[in-house]
């Protein structure tokens, strides 16, 4: 256990919680960190590598779906300054997606279209209701194969895309919408499509626009698109299961990452890595209704959105995202919000979101609690996996009314 804050035997129940997985080897360390009512508690186990130097408090992870919130934010601080608005066109700053098509089914040909209801707003962003997005069920569909064979998807995390903005926007606009905007919850594409607003909005590179109006006035010093040279000892590598062995297989080499270099097209929905502590400055900020360390990042109405379930119960019954994805949630704008309060989660109110490679972090006003957990292992959560046990335990350890003690 490291760094300041509480301690003691309810603590020991989330490192216990986090160290069994290390040493049945699901993950090969982690470092998960809780901030409640002042205090401070983090905890590195494990290794940074397999074989390798120990997770430290201050490793650096891929965050990937934890990018969402972030971008959201940069863009409601657009949103506060005028730039833009929640529920104008998008036409005016991306003239590529004016004029939209719409898929007539979502099985037909990609030629058999008729004309958007209307256009697509930044809220359709934000929401990821834009009509367009990922297809949970398996089929393959004309369009999924359209949008293979245009390369506007990257993989986990090879290939990436490969394209500059500008080009990736263009030839999303040779694409039919599959559902008319504001329809249907689609997550994924949406956020790509939101980075490129969010940096002509600004007139900024995105990278720019989230340092200047985010991480540098809270204090997240290592967060970014890339690693650099100077940080790469910090970085942890990232794994995946073998399904054909049960073991994990290497997936991106600290020593030769994709993270060393600038990317071409810097993912406002999954590129950016950090650190507990700076996710913690982010967490912090949101609970606080948008005050940062140095005044106001965010305003409290703003926050008020971004937290609030924007998603219709329709929506959400015609979503495929997963089973019971929707029991307990809803979504506000790039992270999800809980609705109903189950056993051992978060409580109603409380707000987050996770990341492929094995990263989570919820906010609790409720109980004034910032937790986050972070790992290298790319999959979804499993039931019974870390993110459920470390998640159990947390609110095990705080169930007594007290604080984290």
């Amino acid at each position: 256990m490291t760094g300041s804050g509480p301690t003691g035997p309810r603590l020991e129940w989330v490192h216990d919680a986090v160290a069994r997985h290390v040493a049945m080897g699901a993950v090969p360390g982690a470092v998960t960190l809780i901030s409640r009512k002042g205090q401070v508690y983090a905890d590195a186990i494990g290794n940074r590598v397999i074989g390798g130097p120990p997770m430290r408090r201050d490793t650096i992870f891929r965050i990937a779906s934890m990018t969402k919130p972030i971008a959201a934010a940069a863009a409601m601080t657009l949103v506060e300054e005028g730039r833009m608005t929640l529920d104008e066109p998008v036409d005016r700053l991306l003239p590529e997606l004016a004029g939209r098509r719409v898929l007539r089914r979502i099985d037909g040909m990609v030629d058999d279209t008729v004309p958007a209801d209307r256009p697509i707003t930044l809220r359709d962003l934000l929401t990821m209701r834009m009509g367009l997005g990922l297809l949970a069920d398996a089929a393959d569909y004309p369009i999924q194969k359209a949008i293979r064979e245009l390369g506007v998807t990257a993989g986990h995390p090879k290939p990436p895309i490969t394209l500059a903005p500008d080009a990736w926007l263009r030839r999303i606009g040779q694409l039919p919408l599959m559902y008319q905007p504001g329809e249907r919850w689609l997550y994924r594409d949406a956020f790509q499509v939101l980075g490129v607003l969010i940096a002509r909005a600004a007139g900024q590179p995105l990278e720019t626009v989230l340092r200047t109006r985010l991480f540098d006035r809270l204090g997240m010093k290592d967060t970014g698109f890339t690693v650099p040279a100077a940080k790469r000892d910090r970085l942890a590598a990232c794994y995946r299961i073998d399904p054909s062995t049960g073991g994990p297989t290497l997936l991106d080499d600290p020593e030769d990452s994709l993270w060393s270099r600038d990317p071409i097209f810097p993912s406002a929905s999954s590129g950016l890595v950090s650190t507990v502590d700076d996710y913690l400055a982010f967490g912090r900020m949101l609970l606080d209704r948008g005050r940062g360390p140095g005044g106001p990042v965010l305003s409290p109405s703003s926050v008020a959105l971004m937290v609030s379930d924007q998603i219709t119960p329709a929506q959400k019954a015609a979503s495929d995202f997963g089973p019971g994805f929707w029991d307990s949630r809803g979504w506000g704008f790039g992270l999800s919000v809980i609705t109903k309060q189950t056993r051992g989660a978060a409580r109603p109110g409380s707000f987050g979101w996770g990341g492929s490679y094995g990263t989570a972090w919820a906010s609790d006003p409720t109980e004034d609690l910032v937790a986050i957990l972070m790992t290298q292992r790319h999959g979804l959560p499993e039931p019974g996996g870390i993110e459920a046990d470390f998640w159990s335990a947390v609110y095990r350890a705080i169930d007594d009314g007290g604080d984290a003690r």
